[in-house]
Order: C-alpha cells, then sequence, then structure tokens
C-alpha cells in the first residue's frame, strides 16, 4: 500500500478507539459487551447498509463500486456531484467515497459539509493528486484515509473499507456501553425510595451535579457512597474524564504517597519504572478517595498542599504536574468528630468540605426497604432468568422489623437468599433470613418506647415457637390476653 504521508498519520489502526477510553472496569466491560452482543438486533445508529459514491469519473465508480458490492450488506448510492451526495444524506451512509475533483465543489468542502452533517460518518478519500499537503488537509478534516488513484486502487480500497467498518463497529459498541454506563448511574436507578432521607439525598446530589464543587459524603458501610460519587460524575461536566475510585484503608501507609502522587525510575527501590500516580489519572475526571479519615495525618498535609496549589510532584522528582481534577471523597466516620479527636486535619476539613451529603442507614428509610426489596427480586430474577417472585405479607412484616446494620448491601444479600431459598411463586418469612454478625440483640442500639421494645420481644417469640400463644405467654410471665392484644393491634395497623 503506498502512502504520501507519513505512516503514524495514515495507520488506519491510530484511529481505532479503545474499549478503555469509557472508564469501566474489565469485569463491567466484558458484561457490557456480552449484553450489547445479546441485542445485536437492536436498532443500529447508523445504516449499516447504505454507502455513497462520490465520483465523476466513470472508471473509477465502476471500480469503486465493484468493491463497495462485494459486500451482500451494502447498498450503494452513486453521486456525481457534491450537492447530490449532501441533499441524500438523510438516509445516513455508513461511509462515503469522496472524489478529491468535483465539478460543483473541492472534496475537502464535501467532506467538511458531510462532518457538519454527521460526524461519525466514515469518509474515505480518492484523488490522483500525489502532494503530501492535499493528504494532510483531508485527514485533519476527519477523513479516515487517503488514497491516491493507481492501479493498487481497488486492493487499497477494500483493505480500507473493511478497517472502517471495524473502526465504526467498535466506535458503536464504546457509544452503547457509555449509555449503559449513564444508566446505570442515573439518579432513577441508584435511589429508588419515596422516604424524606432519601429525597433530600436526591436534591443534594442534583446541586453537585450542576457544578464541580467538591463533595464530601458520609455514611454507614452499605449505604451507597461510591455510588452516589459515580451518580455525581457519570451525570456531571466530569463525565468525560476518567472516575478514579481510591480505597484509602486498602493501601499499606507506607506506599498510600507514591499511589496517589505516582513515583520516578529508581525513586526507591523495586521502583523499577514510572508510574503515574491516581492524581494525574483522574485529571479531568473525578479523584474519590474513599475513607480519608483512615488517612496518616502526615500525609494529610501534601494533600492539602495539592489541592490548594492544584498540582503534584512524582515521589523521587521535581517536576511539577499540574492537574485539573474534582475531587470527591467518603467515609463512614464523622469527619468533624475526627477533626476534634485530633485524627484529622482541620485546614484539610474545610478545603474537602464543599458540599456534605450525608447518607441515611437503610433501618432510617421505613418503606422503602421494600421498595428496594422490589428491585432487587426484578432485578435478581431477570439475571437468573426465574419468574419474577412476590414476598408474602409475612415476608415484608419480617424485612420490615430487621434493624440492617449492613444497610443496602445486607438487604440485597438477604434478598438473594430468599429467592434461592424459596420454592413457590412466592417469598415466604421463612425464606427471610438474618445473619447479621451483630446477631438478636443489636436491636437494643434503636431508640424505641417501652410498648415498642414489648412487642418486638413478644413477636420475635411468637416466630420462635410457632406462634403458639400460650406457649410464650408462660415463657414471658405475661397473661395471654396481652398477646392476643398486641396481635389485634397489628392486624389494624397493617
Amino acid at each position: 500500500m503506498i502512502f504520501f504521508i507519513q505512516k503514524s498519520i495514515l495507520n488506519c489502526d491510530a484511529y481505532i478507539p479503545t474499549i478503555e477510553q469509557i472508564q469501566l472496569t474489565s469485569t463491567s466491560r466484558n458484561l457490557l459487551l456480552t449484553k450489547y452482543s445479546d441485542h445485536a438486533e437492536m436498532k443500529r445508529k447508523f445504516s449499516s447498509q447504505k454507502v455513497f459514491i462520490v465520483e465523476d469519473d466513470p472508471l473509477h465508480i465502476k471500480i469503486i463500486k465493484y468493491v463497495l458490492e462485494l459486500n451482500p450488506e451494502h447498498e450503494v448510492h452513486v453521486f456525481k456531484t457534491g450537492k447530490e451526495c449532501i441533499e441524500h444524506l438523510y438516509l445516513n451512509p455508513i461511509l462515503v467515497t469522496i472524489d478529491y475533483s468535483l465539478s460543483d465543489m473541492t472534496g475537502l468542502e464535501l467532506l467538511k459539509s458531510i462532518k457538519e452533517y454527521n460526524p461519525n460518518i466514515g469518509i474515505i478519500a480518492l484523488s490522483g493528486q500525489k502532494n503530501i499537503s492535499v493528504a494532510v488537509d483531508f485527514m485533519k478534516a476527519g477523513a479516515f484515509l487517503y488514497i491516491v488513484k493507481d492501479e493498487e486502487t481497488k486492493n487499497k480500497l477494500q483493505l480500507t473499507v473493511r478497517r472502517l467498518k471495524e473502526k465504526l463497529q467498535l466506535q458503536e459498541e464504546i457509544d452503547f456501553l457509555k449509555d449503559e454506563l449513564g444508566d446505570r448511574y442515573s439518579l432513577n436507578k441508584n435511589f429508588i425510595g419515596k422516604s424524606k432521607p432519601i429525597l433530600r439525598v436526591h436534591k443534594l446530589i442534583v446541586k453537585a451535579i450542576k457544578t464541580n464543587i467538591s463533595v464530601t459524603i458520609q455514611g454507614e458501610t452499605g449505604t451507597g457512597k461510591e455510588i452516589v460519587a459515580r451518580t455525581i460524575h457519570y451525570n456531571s461536566n466530569q463525565a468525560k474524564g476518567k472516575f478514579v475510585a481510591v480505597n484509602v484503608s486498602a493501601i499499606p501507609r507506607e506506599l498510600l504517597e507514591s499511589e496517589l502522587f505516582g513515583y520516578e525510575k529508581g525513586a526507591f527501590t523495586g521502583a523499577n519504572a514510572r508510574k503515574i500516580g491516581y492524581f494525574e489519572l483522574a485529571n479531568k475526571g473525578t479523584l474519590f478517595l474513599d475513607e480519608i479519615a483512615e488517612m496518616d495525618i502526615s500525609l494529610q498535609a501534601k494533600i492539602l498542599r495539592a489541592l490548594q496549589e492544584r498540582e503534584i510532584t512524582r515521589v523521587g522528582g521535581t517536576e511539577v504536574i499540574k492537574f485539573d481534577a474534582r475531587l470527591i471523597v467518603a467515609s463512614h466516620r464523622n469527619l468533624a468528630q475526627a477533626v476534634d479527636d485530633g485524627k484529622f486535619r482541620e485546614d484539610l476539613y474545610y478545603r474537602l468540605l464543599g458540599l456534605p451529603i450525608e447518607l441515611p442507614p437503610l433501618r432510617a428509610r421505613g418503606n422503602d426497604i421494600l421498595l428496594l426489596a422490589d428491585f432487587f427480586i426484578v432485578d435478581f430474577c431477570k439475571n437468573n432468568k426465574l419468574p419474577k417472585k412476590l414476598l408474602t405479607k409475612e415476608a415484608k412484616e419480617k424485612l420490615l422489623s430487621h434493624n440492617y446494620y449492613g444497610n443496602v448491601r445486607e438487604l440485597r444479600a438477604i434478598i438473594d437468599l430468599g429467592i434461592a431459598m424459596s420454592e413457590g411463586e412466592n417469598i415466604l418469612a421463612e425464606d427471610i433470613q438474618f445473619n447479621s454478625p451483630r446477631g438478636k440483640g443489636a436491636f437494643l442500639e434503636n431508640e424505641m418506647s417501652l410498648k415498642d421494645f414489648n412487642k418486638k420481644i413478644i413477636f420475635h417469640f411468637l416466630e420462635k415457637y410457632d406462634n403458639d400463644v400460650l406457649f410464650v405467654a408462660k415463657k414471658l410471665d405475661i397473661g395471654k390476653s396481652t398477646i392476643y392484644r398486641m396481635l389485634k393491634e397489628q392486624e389494624v395497623e397493617s
């Protein structure tokens, strides 16, 4: 193949985007690609059959048409002027071949018009011109490849068309995956519930999305701190950049600085090559520091300086590196209390604070528990190709009675197990199993009236002893009328 400009410019591989551009983990990427394959019959963004030839030379029309019609999926349209081509762009061709010299406009002018209409249409320029500057102009304007017409035109065009279609298919997959990402981290999908605490969180997230303000998220383990951070990122102006998540507590104290700021070759024993740190990786995107309260106080001063100056220096290096990333931090601890305890710098606390979002524990969200449970049931059944199951009244009551110290994460595990344990179309109370390491005594940590404590104790023993009222009354040394009264009150409430 003959090229008349640098190979680095014309090499088709250089223009094929990679899946890594969409910031997914390997597992998530594979799952979504499988989903894409399963939906191959979906309506494509481009028409996969229509291709345009814009050429006024009969011989080259014949050659180009022959090559394009080798693929039976192609529906070839031939136009002899640029105006005709532009008038038919509504057909949404997957690619267009353009001759350099047309009767009514130059090929470069036509290329720009096509790109203005739809920048994703693939364009192959063909010309008898061997002028390097002409080829460069076409490539800069967005042509996939510039081919010089000669005796090898047919072979070069055949190879180029194949590679262009590979690129467009890959780009379509990437667009599909990006759409899936946006859907996965949509507000409505990730924050199910109608309780006042979760609606308040929803409002704060919307405010965070509209600006690039730093965000501090506080909440117990399992409340969804990282999901909040990802939702803010993927719905904000930073979505085009990377989302870099770092669990501070998972990295050894002595390695954290080099992981965050990167290091130069030879900076320490084992540093055999330069490594880019998380701050650099997150440039133009979002850096999420989870469990920030666990950071050693000696490193906090360096983090503070980096945030104030918006620049870092790699460990073992002297080069000052500017960065522009949004910072979102999270902790299950109260950062203000950590400041009072002398475990967190006050100046860093105020630098990070930005917009504070406090996530409520699941036990404070009332009937959101049942809404989430229903969502998890639908999701589990769909992923395992099972018919949808329903919670019985008793199963719902049991779910509402639990404390969920593992929060939403614990609820999901309980529902998954409940579906697996269920036999019929319903999930029964006995299918709902609580395996919290805190045990049954954890309910004492909840604040409630003495009457509510008594009801909780009585209903626990009724469940344990198969609703044998007489036996439970004797066991608890109370009158059976007390139990019957509570059962009647429960019926009225439900």
